[in-house]
């Protein structure tokens, strides 16, 4: 089961490499993630280079991927070449957005009439795409979920590896990443977060 965490230039470091390093924890039981990125190097907002692990034909073969988020998101769904190259497919993919990748699903018409969730300063230009934003962490209709806020990328992770390996499995990656002495409180908080995002599509 394989895992492509979208990650253009610009990028935020805690959404790309905090999704990506707890699914990894899950190698183990078969689920792994790759940074997957349009070009050979990105540049994250604050200056780190990353060098790809798959290029963007990888979305192909993905059973999930998640669209991360950046400084230059807006640039990116204004890059037609850029979005052709996105080639998702909602019916056989988990696919899930964090903060102003919300634009991205937006922008390839996966959202719908499905609100969303992203972070503050992305709130306007998603609204503007006519997609509803919640006020909330984390969403998830089907197939498809978005998170808001950097540290949400712990939500989208938990969903990832709930739906793919079940919930013990999310349990016992944020169990061993908690803080010391907060590990109850902090996967019943990621538990929480995903089960009430994910009630709210009935």
């Amino acid at each position: 089961m394989q895992v492509a965490v979208v990650t253009f230039d610009g990028f935020n470091e805690l959404d790309s490499f905090v999704a990506s390093a707890l699914i990894n924890r899950c190698r183990k039981d078969g689920l792994e993630a790759f940074i997957t990125t349009p070009t050979p190097v990105v540049t994250s907002m604050n200056g780190v280079e990353v060098t790809r692990q798959r290029p963007l034909e990888f979305l192909t073969e993905a059973d999930v991927v998640l669209i991360g988020s950046g400084v230059k998101a807006r640039d990116v769904v204004a890059d037609d070449r850029l979005i052709s190259r996105l080639v998702l497919d909602p019916s056989r993919q988990l696919i899930g957005a964090q903060c102003s990748g919300a634009l991205v699903l937006a922008r390839l018409g996966l959202l719908n009439d499905m609100p969303a969730c992203t972070d503050r300063k992305s709130r306007p230009f998603v609204e503007a795409c006519d997609v509803t934003v919640l006020d909330g962490p984390f969403h998830a209709e089907g197939n498809i979920a978005t998170a808001g806020g950097c540290l949400a990328s712990q939500y989208l992770a938990t969903w990832v590896i709930t739906r793919m390996l079940g919930e013990d499995a999310a349990r016992h990656v944020i169990d061993y990443v908690a803080p010391v002495g907060e590990n109850h409180e902090t996967v019943e908080r990621a538990m929480r977060a995903v089960h009430a995002g994910e009630v709210a599509l009935h």
